[in-house]
């Protein structure tokens, strides 16, 4: 089996490996300051600004950044960038930047920074392992991202105790320098288009989402994970740790247990596709995704007028399995879209597909944090769960070939 992990080659290890360096370090720096903005101002609607200031920016700037990593050179953008952002947060300490309001440009600063990242590696990325080793390249990579998460909170937590803020953004721009060290070291050459005009600027925008409109066959692929994102992440973002906290009444530690229990079955999963399905996890896309919504479903259930003091552990182990299907069905769809969008338009169309979904998903949690008060847990969870059933019954139905077909050589991909 880990023959598999030898035979990615060097440029795979160097830019995952930095990869994780630097995920490594905001880990720790995106524990740190929730806890000073809250030890700061005791304000949860401040904590929410910083959350906004995150999110806003990256959804505004996708698309110039799509731009962006289809012209330039992505190499140079990435490890450019990590470096830019290690300088900036030295300055922060150097400058004593820690006043909330500072803080708060800061994050805003390094949002648009993460979007112009993020359209770089993703061009990048695909060109850096062979096609057949696509999905067990993600799987790695994402690996080691999930054990970060597990990990990171607690030694987040303890930095920030015995360190402060300051030590947890020394940290993080240590590992943006050491990530921009490996990437540095990358060989990836490609021809490069540079900008003359605004109007350059705009028509690629267009063209992104135009191609990603064009193109049948991934249209398919991604109403459907629009489709599926808009419905299911409430339940995610809103329902999960309302019935945890509210409605099963669980303690700020098993609290926390229901996040670590979604994130091991996450890392199962992951673990299963790099070491045993590899390229083959694309056939079990559908299988995976209909025992995904079961167990979605099973969340309705899971409440003490039902099931007493099995709650909990029901809980754990039906949000154990989620993780593991999500990643069986996430990660064949991303390599999906990978192998299937040509090199010269890849960063525009995964910076308009992550503007489309980042600009959706907010419709459902807007309508379902009101509902939640007036109809329960269990209600929600129906009303958000069966009708994705029914829409992945439906896309199996029509389209089950066309989305088990995208990615292979022998794919039409409509210009």
């Amino acid at each position: 089996m880990f023959e598999n992990f030898r035979g990615m080659g060097r440029n795979f290890w160097l830019y995952t490996v930095g990869r994780w360096i630097s995920q490594a370090g905001w880990v720790v720096q995106d524990v740190a300051v929730p806890l000073y903005v809250l030890d700061q101002t005791g304000s949860g609607a401040m904590m929410s600004l910083f959350i906004m200031a995150e999110l806003v920016p990256r959804l505004l700037v996708n698309p110039i950044a799509g731009v962006i990593g289809d012209r330039y050179d992505r190499k140079k953008l990435m490890y450019g960038l990590d470096i830019a952002r290690g300088v900036l947060l030295f300055a922060v300490i150097g400058f004593n930047l820690l006043g909330i309001y500072q803080l708060l440009v800061v994050q805003m600063v390094m949002s648009v920074m993460g979007a112009f990242f993020s359209a770089g590696i993703v061009g990048m990325f695909p060109d850096l392992v062979e096609r057949e080793q696509l999905a067990r390249a993600n799987s790695i990579l994402q690996s080691g991202g999930q054990i970060l998460r597990i990990l990171g909170p607690i030694l987040g937590g303890l930095i920030y105790a015995f360190g402060g803020l300051r030590l947890a953004i020394l940290i993080n721009a240590v590992s943006f320098f050491g990530s921009g060290l490996f990437e540095i070291l990358i060989e990836y050459h490609r021809e490069t288009r540079e900008l003359s005009s605004i109007r350059e600027v705009w028509d690629d925008m267009l063209e992104g989402f135009r191609f990603m409109k064009n193109s049948r066959n991934l249209m398919v692929l991604v109403s459907f994970g629009i489709l599926l994102n808009t419905l299911l992440n409430p339940v995610f973002a809103v329902v999960l740790p309302y019935l945890a906290r509210i409605e099963l009444g669980l303690s700020a530690v098993k609290f926390g247990s229901v996040e670590t229990a979604a994130t091991l079955g996450a890392l199962a999963g992951n673990m299963l596709i790099a070491l045993k399905l590899g390229e083959k996890s694309e056939d079990f896309l559908f299988g995976a995704l209909f025992a995904q919504l079961l167990c979605l479903t099973g969340l309705a259930f899971v409440t003490r007028s039902i099931l007493g003091e099995l709650a909990y552990p029901s809980l754990l182990g039906i949000i154990g399995l989620i993780g593991l299907f999500n990643t069986l069905v996430n990660i064949p769809l991303f390599t999906k879209l990978q192998k299937a969008v040509p090199d010269d338009v890849r960063s525009r169309f995964f910076t308009a597909f992550e503007t489309i979904m980042m600009a959706t998903t907010p419709l459902g949690m807007a309508l379902v944090g009101p509902l939640l008060d007036v109809a329960g847990t269990t209600v929600i969870i129906l009303a958000l769960t069966v009708p994705s059933v029914l829409i992945a019954m439906y896309y199996y139905l029509r389209f089950r070939e066309t989305v088990i077909n995208i990615g292979s050589e022998t794919a039409e991909v409509v210009p």
